[in-house]
């Protein structure tokens, strides 16, 4: 592959290994000013992994071979010291994950300062200034004395982002920069993004949305089970792919798939009668009607932080109401109403391998491993990964971990969250495909809380549009 000489970070014959094998393997890229680099791909191909090695943050049992200069630094040959000494001043990471990425005991503006205070060294006045209008330029003006806790998923994503931007870094990572982000707001980060390059900023973006890909420009690089299957111009790449797995991730964004056929749907799971929920002066919703049906997929779709997540929590009993009543089958054992987070790290034990947690499921509740080996075939989980912490996985793989635990307990009524917004377009329509096989299967009734309205009107029975003013209107599905 030809690499420019003169480009400020030159990647060459990059390796990433673990005790059983090679996981990337003689990856090479180079990025400059002025021209970003987006790496696409899917779930578990190894584009985290490239962005930890030059970050040089690989987990302590992974080791990488090759060669990553940073303006003329050979990184690789630094000491761990050395490395760490970058974080933040040279290099700065944007964090595919919010929760791993925010302090959960402190409000979020006093965080963001903390950059300006640590890493830039401004005075304590002037970094909380700072700090406000980093956050009034990702949206939230608003939030700077909320926790990370009373935040949504994609709320939190762009306070992570405030904080990378706080730190100036001439190189800046960002993992998954728009995953949970509306459309508006994807497109809002990836213009400050393209800010950022126009500014003389380095840019490596790890995403699986064609959409950010192509705004960025510059080049794009397309990886698959370790290895760089692509590299060339934006323009170019998504204008001819060359390679048979490019050609299916441009085809499988949800706005191309076909309308799924709808069951007849069953008896009544869960309903819902003049819900309202406020916080503080903010009507979050009022008045709310809902029935879903055994047998139904039913989606409500809106920006980040309208209330959408709140709905699905009040249903299963996880927040109160203000206002209003909710009635689940009393023939159902709580345990079947079942609950897909949209932030997986959340709802995982962080210092217990996937392995050890699913067996104390499938202990509990008198379950047989070999379901959990055949969830695990069909949601194309590799059995080596069970041995890994939740935080040595994939976002993608952990969202598909959580949906198999959440089936293994025969689940009559599921709210996934956002649940397949962690996974490449690719990914996406075969676990969506997969948990429309359940509903078919088993008559589950699925509560599906989106961003994505393509995706939405393509798999649900009825589809309920949330206005950012917190105002929901039920509307059935046309065709």
């Amino acid at each position: 592959m030809n690499i420019q000489l003169k480009q400020d970070l030159v990647v060459r014959n990059l390796s990433v290994h673990s005790r059983e094998g090679t996981i990337v393997s003689g990856v090479s890229l180079a990025l400059g000013q002025n021209q970003p680099l987006t790496l696409l791909g899917e779930s578990g191909s190894g584009k985290s992994l490239v962005a930890q090695a030059i970050m040089g943050n690989l987990p302590q049992e992974l080791k990488a071979s090759g060669q990553i200069s940073f303006r003329d630094a050979d990184l690789l040959a630094e000491t761990a010291i050395e490395r760490r000494r970058r974080w933040g001043r040279s290099i700065g990471l944007l964090p595919q994950e919010p929760w791993l990425a925010l302090d959960p005991t402190m409000p979020v503006g006093p965080q963001v300062a903390e950059v300006h205070r640590y890493v830039r060294g401004k005075p304590v006045g002037e970094s909380a200034a700072a700090a406000r209008e980093n956050l009034a330029e990702v949206g939230l003006a608003a939030a700077g004395a909320l926790y990370p806790f009373q935040i949504s998923g994609g709320m939190g994503q762009r306070v992570a982002i405030a904080m990378a931007h706080a730190a100036g870094a001439e190189l800046l990572i960002a993992d998954e920069p728009t995953k949970g982000l509306d459309a508006t707001l994807r497109d809002s980060v990836t213009a400050r993004l393209r800010q950022e390059v126009d500014a003389g900023r380095l840019l490596l973006t790890i995403t699986h949305d064609v959409a950010v890909a192509r705004a960025l420009g510059g080049m794009i690089g397309v990886m698959l089970d370790g290895r760089l299957i692509e590299y060339g111009p934006a323009e170019v790449l998504l204008a001819a792919a060359q390679h048979d797995y490019t050609k299916a991730l441009l085809a499988a964004e949800p706005s191309q798939w076909q309308r799924q056929a709808q069951t007849l749907p069953g008896k009544c799971v869960v309903s819902a009668r003049g819900l309202e929920k406020r916080y503080g002066d903010k009507t979050l919703f009022s008045g709310f009607d809902i029935d879903i049906a055994a047998g139904e997929v039913v989606s409500i779709v809106g920006p980040s932080g309208c209330g959408k997540t709140t709905i699905g929590n009040i249903l299963l009993g996880l927040v109160k109401p203000d206002a209003g009543a909710v009635t689940r089958d009393a023939s159902l054992s709580p345990l079947r109403f079942q609950k897909l987070y949209q932030d997986p790290p959340a709802a995982f034990a962080p210092h217990q391998t996937l392995r050890k947690g699913l067996a104390d499921v499938a202990r509990l509740h008198a379950r047989d491993w070999e379901e959990i080996r055949a969830l695990c075939a069909r949601l194309k989980l590799q059995e080596a990964l069970l041995d890994r912490l939740p935080g040595q996985v994939s976002g993608g793989e952990l969202q598909r971990f959580a949906l198999l635990r959440a089936l293994l307990l025969e689940p009559a009524f599921l709210f996934a969250d956002e649940a397949t917004s962690r996974l490449d377009p690719v990914s996406q329509q075969e676990v969506v495909r997969f948990l429309l096989e359940i509903v078919a299967e088993t008559g589950l009734a699925v509560l599906m809380v989106t961003h994505d309205r393509d995706l939405a009107e393509k798999i649900s029975t009825r589809l309920i549009p949330v206005a950012g003013s917190g105002t929901l209107a039920e509307a059935g599905m046309a065709g």
